[in-house]
């Protein structure tokens, strides 16, 4: 843990997270804040502390010529940017109450969330994004203005629409810092909900403050440290470490252009720090591994040897392990496998940071193995994100780390995870119940996971309280981990596991494009036969594919049946959350008539 935090901005001197904000562009105005691509003139851009408060000087002004008044929500729906920071800003120094929106969430979800929070403004990034909105515009009747960064191609066909160019002032005077307290509401996150409608967390300045403080403590982050953001700013993971706590530090952020332009950007931008969902270092090591079985079988072995002998040598640093003669190899392994590896990461890399869901550990010990810190931390949006991490000095990749510094976590009844600390939600909005059910009289949250704790503090996770299979034998199975074990084997691309009250387990499966193909030509089946995937044939091959990856399960954790698809379950099709958590009861909704099929006389 650092002590060298003199480059900090403390919760006390901030006070507020516009606060932390003002107190950021006073004491390093020349500083490079962000960076961006400019499609216009296909370059990138840089913008000092001094240049973002002048424009939120000039949002602020335009947000008070629409009669904006403290209390007021307003809603931000557009890619990670400049402007998502300046909007933020704007909003949070009137005394506004932000309301973060995902950029493929479903208009109706959306409209729901505008109306339930009481939003009067909406912020899109382009007016492409305005006309999906055509089916529930009748719903929006709460929106004083609807605002698009992007110029504005013909004429507004609504007369709250307007674009950003046309609406903002060309000065906006000196920022405004609305004075209230710490624990006043500064934002409201709707949680993604895998059924039913979405919750909204209210979450105040001094739960943020604290928990991007308390990050700090545990990682050193400094002043020349480059983050690359494209883990959405409406996922809470992402504002508070990639967001509030670098303005908290002084830290550089450079905003990707999009995950398909990601493995170029890495090399451009070369970042020292990277705060992402498993998935994407799934897709990495899934490309390697693709590679690895494309190249000769020495080229992969040596690979495996780097990440092993790499991997002792962190235990070792770990105190777990003692020091062995094959570490000899390292220089030799680094230059050969490892650097080159980390090269496409930029090469500058210090840590990694992985939340929202659980990382397989095979993953993490191949970045680690080939010299990527990577700290894996757990926690909720009712949490502010972050109640439990790794560090550096104590990283034990199969835990979520220790609780965070402030934060007192425990075993509660059914090994439920309880959480308490300065990081805890106000509530949820509008939803006293949901409160009470959540948090209880003395200050501890459930988090509806279960878990232990080991004698020198670390936090496992051990399932979901309500995501347990109970077999019509009685057997109960943790569908989550048998799910990450299958998604091992390329051939997966999405899992669900079925069993609730039946003899046996089903398996709903979408498979990897190319990963088929290649079956397909190993087994020398027609692939343009659209039955295939329903045949018994292909059934058996996949299903003793599956129980491949489910051999350190319990016996009866095996799988009898599968269906099949190559269409991918997507935020689009209702099928997953703006997460990326499946929607369980969508899911066996949406493929009702193929689970009656597996199941079909029992």
């Amino acid at each position: 843990m650092s002590n060298n935090l003199d480059h900090v901005i403390a919760v006390e001197a901030a006070g507020t997270l516009d606060g932390l904000f003002r107190e950021r562009v006073k004491r390093t105005p020349e500083g490079i804040a962000y960076r961006d691509y400019s499609q216009q003139h296909a370059n990138w851009r840089d913008y000092t502390w001094a240049q973002i408060n002048h424009q939120v000087a000039r949002w602020q002004a335009a947000l008070e010529k629409d009669g904006l008044k403290a209390g007021d929500r307003v809603a931000v729906m557009m890619r990670n940017s400049p402007e998502w920071v300046i909007f933020d800003q704007a909003a949070m120094g009137l005394g506004l109450v932000v309301v973060p929106l995902y950029t493929q969430d479903r208009p109706d979800n959306v409209a729901y969330i505008l109306n339930d929070s009481g939003c009067k403004v909406v912020l899109f990034g382009t007016q492409a994004q305005w006309k999906t909105f055509a089916d529930v515009r009748d719903q929006l009747a709460g929106l004083v203005r609807i605002l698009i960064v992007e110029p504005l191609s013909g004429a507004a066909d609504d007369p709250r629409l307007q674009a950003i160019d046309q609406w903002l002032p060309d000065n906006g005077g000196e920022t405004r810092h609305v004075a209230r307290d710490g624990n006043a509401l500064a934002t409201i996150v709707y949680t993604s909900g895998t059924t039913g409608k979405p919750k909204g967390v209210m979450l105040s300045h001094n739960n943020i403050l604290t928990n991007a403080y308390a990050g700090l403590q545990l990682l050193t982050i400094r002043p020349d440290d480059s983050f690359l953001s494209f883990l959405p700013l409406s996922h809470t993971f992402e504002r508070t470490c990639g967001y509030y706590l670098t303005i908290m530090c002084g830290a550089t952020v450079t905003y990707a252009r999009g995950i398909p332009q990601l493995g170029e950007d890495l090399q451009t931008v070369k970042p020292t720090m990277l705060i992402s969902v498993p998935r994407i270092y799934e897709r990495i090591w899934g490309a390697i591994r693709a590679k690895l079985d494309e190249g000769s079988p020495l080229k992969k072995k040596l690979f495996m040897l780097a990440v092993d002998v790499g991997y002792a040598r962190f235990e070792q640093a770990m105190g777990r392990a003692s020091w062995k003669p094959s570490f000899l190899l390292w220089p030799l392994l680094n230059k050969l496998v490892a650097s080159k590896v980390l090269a496409r990461l930029g090469g500058r890399m210090r840590a990694a940071m992985s939340g929202g869901a659980a990382l397989p550990p095979d993953i993490s010990r191949v970045f680690i193995g080939l010299g990527l810190p990577v700290l894996q931390g757990y926690g909720l949006t009712e949490t502010s994100p972050m109640a439990c991490a790794n560090s550096p000095s104590d990283n034990l990749p199969a835990s979520v780390g220790k609780p965070m510094p402030g934060v007192q976590v425990k075993i509660g009844d059914n090994n439920a995870l309880l959480i308490k600390g300065p990081n805890i939600m106000l509530g949820y909005w509008n939803n006293e119940a949901a409160t009470k059910a959540m948090i209880q009289p003395d200050g501890w949250l459930n988090s509806g996971d279960t878990g232990r704790i080991d004698e020198q503090g670390h936090v496992f996770i051990t399932g979901r309280i309500k995501e347990i299979i109970v077999m019509s034998n009685g057997e109960k199975l943790p569908p989550v981990d048998m799910e990450n074990a299958i998604l091992r084997d390329p051939l997966f691309e999405q899992v669900m596991l079925l069993g609730e009250a039946k003899p046996y387990l089903g398996l709903l499966a979408v498979l990897n494009a190319d990963h088929w193909k290649k079956l397909t030509a190993e087994k020398g089946w027609k692939t343009d036969d659209p039955a295939l995937l329903t045949t018994k044939e292909v059934e058996t091959a996949v299903t003793a594919r599956v129980g491949a990856q489910l051999k350190e399960f319990p016996g009866y954790a095996q799988v009898r049946r599968v269906s099949l698809s190559l269409e991918p379950w997507t935020m689009e099709n209702g099928l997953l959350t703006p997460t990326l958590k499946l929607k369980r009861p969508k899911v066996m909704e949406k493929f009702v008539a193929e689970i009656d099929h597996m199941y079909a006389g029992h």
